[in-house]
């Protein structure tokens, strides 16, 4: 059976998309071959590889992509886990279907608290939150081949 391939697409492909990919591959890789990508890049979040670990989930060998790098892949959904994303999301050729299932940004979460443990908190609630998601998938996803 093929593995469906699932593109999380992100403003800078720095945390939530990042999350995303490694908790696809650490719950579903038998079903989803899952990649990452930033309408712009930013470079992986030191604090998203952090509480990705905390969950035994790596993601510290994941790089920061722009979506023009994976042109070539067909993908069957791209889910857009932020709204910059989905307002911006590019188009992609077939059946490709894009669906959208926002996260907030733990960054700006992060920015409005005092101290570290208050931060990593900010990124560990964004971090269950697409897990809980995720565990979802792919049930959740419907056909290919169209915007939803």
């Amino acid at each position: 059976m093929r593995k469906m391939k699932v593109l999380f697409l992100c403003t800078g492909n720095s945390c939530r998309s990042q999350m995303a990919e490694g908790w696809t591959r650490h719950l579903r890789s038998d079903l989803i071959e899952s990649y990452s990508a930033g309408i712009d890049v930013h470079g992986l979040n030191p604090f998203a590889v952090q509480v990705m670990a905390e969950a035994d989930a790596d993601i510290s060998h994941q790089r920061s992509k722009h979506v023009d790098e994976l042109k070539d892949v067909h993908f069957d959904y791209v889910i857009t886990v932020c709204n910059h994303a989905d307002e911006n999301c590019p188009v992609f050729p077939g059946r490709t279907r894009v669906i959208h299932h926002g996260f907030e940004d733990p960054a700006r979460l992060a920015s409005q608290v005092e101290n570290e443990e208050e931060k990593l908190n900010c990124y560990r609630r964004v971090r269950d939150e697409i897990r809980q998601f995720l565990e979802t998938l792919p049930d959740s996803l419907g056909e290919p081949g169209g915007r939803t």
